[in-house]
């Protein structure tokens, strides 16, 4: 059988867990920051979970992660 290869967008954006959860970085933290509190920018750091109706197709594209 042939490697699969790893999609390298997905990559760039999600990670898995040593548990093998599959995380996401939040959103909002691009731009428009100035409106938004000290508070909620601070909770826009790290990483959350992916939905479990999500969590199949991206571990398809990530295989060896």
């Amino acid at each position: 059988m042939p490697k699969i290869k790893t999609n390298k967008a997905a990559k760039k954006r999600f990670k898995i867990s040593s548990k093998g959860k599959v995380l996401r970085p939040k959103t909002s933290r691009r731009h428009l920051l100035t409106d938004k509190s000290s508070k909620d920018k601070r909770e826009l750091r790290g990483w959350k979970l992916v939905d479990e109706t999500d969590k199949k197709r991206i571990e398809t594209l990530l295989p060896y992660d």
